[in-house]
């Protein structure tokens, strides 16, 4: 144990780990590696695990194999309208092939997002220059991104990156012409509202037109109907009182002569002035004399 805690012993076995460790190196699952032996690259596809290399000859380059975000900083960009829009988007994206990254962007994985980040805008901008606003902010935003994401995703591929997704997460309009905007839309809808209640007001109209002719046919054709009830009523009537008439002359006659007496006295004023043998009086005198 004492031979062990020797100091030579100590830096003994520390400059046996130093060695081995310079001749060995560690792949994990979610890592790409490359070995590059003096410039060239000699081997890429590495499994995950320990493998070894050559000091000082080898120099051993790992990437993150993971999806990566790249949040791109808002820009200001021009509509077809040529109207200023201020873009907000980001970039997920992976290394797929770590030789052309290597090649193209070199052992650091953050000078990708200067270039993704320069590709996105060029490609972003020329969308938005290609649609009007609202088509920007409208459901038509997803055909937009999945433009965006096929063109980029051309370009990364020769940079051995695969552009998974590309994503717009805010469009609004600088503060300098943002009230006019809102201004003009207010006036636009205020126009549709207006042509919205002209049409509506024209169709009350024609509504109620419709409605009073319907009502003055339908009174027309119910007076008619009614005046030819009634007219067939009273000729009914007439045929009755005929026919009643014809059966007892004199019985129809006293029936007569008793309305017209009811008739005559029934109000307040029943003073008449008529001569004695009036025909009026027929009945008032004895049976005798009703002849």
């Amino acid at each position: 144990m004492s031979r062990l805690l020797n100091p030579f012993v100590l830096m003994f076995l520390v400059l046996i780990f130093l060695l081995i460790s310079a001749f060995v190196f560690t792949v994990h699952e979610r890592e790409l590696a490359i070995k590059v032996r003096l410039g060239e690259i000699t081997e890429q596809e590495y499994e995950p695990g320990l493998h070894g290399k050559i000091p000082v000859f080898d120099q051993i380059h790992i990437f993150d194999a993971r999806v990566l975000t790249l949040d791109v900083n808002p820009e200001k960009m021009l509509t077809r309208e040529n109207k200023n829009v201020i873009v907000d988007f980001f970039i997920k994206w992976r290394i797929t092939d770590a030789k052309t990254f290597y090649k193209r962007i070199g052992p650091v994985e953050s000078r990708a997002d200067s270039r993704l980040t320069q590709l996105g805008n060029n490609e972003v901008r020329n969308a938005i220059k290609s649609r009007t606003i609202r088509q920007v902010v409208s459901t038509a935003r997803s055909t937009l991104m999945t433009e965006i994401g096929s063109k980029l995703g051309a370009q990364a591929e020769s940079l051995g990156i695969e552009i998974v997704d590309v994503r717009i997460k805010k469009v609004e309009l600088p503060e300098d012409v943002r009230d006019s905007v809102y201004q003009r839309m207010e006036k636009e809808r205020a126009k549709i509202a207006r042509e919205i209640r002209s049409e509506g007001e024209e169709s009350s109209k024609k509504i109620r037109a419709t409605a009073n002719r319907v009502r003055e046919e339908t009174l027309a054709n119910a007076y008619a109907k009614a005046e030819t009830t009634r007219g067939t009523g009273d000729g009914e009537s007439a045929r009755v009182y005929a026919e009643a008439y014809t059966q007892n002359p004199e019985f129809y006659s006293l029936y007569r002569s008793l309305s017209a007496y009811r008739q005559a006295f029934s109000g307040d004023n029943n003073v008449l002035l008529l001569k004695p043998d009036s025909e009026f009086f027929r009945y008032f005198n004895g049976p005798g004399d009703a002849k």
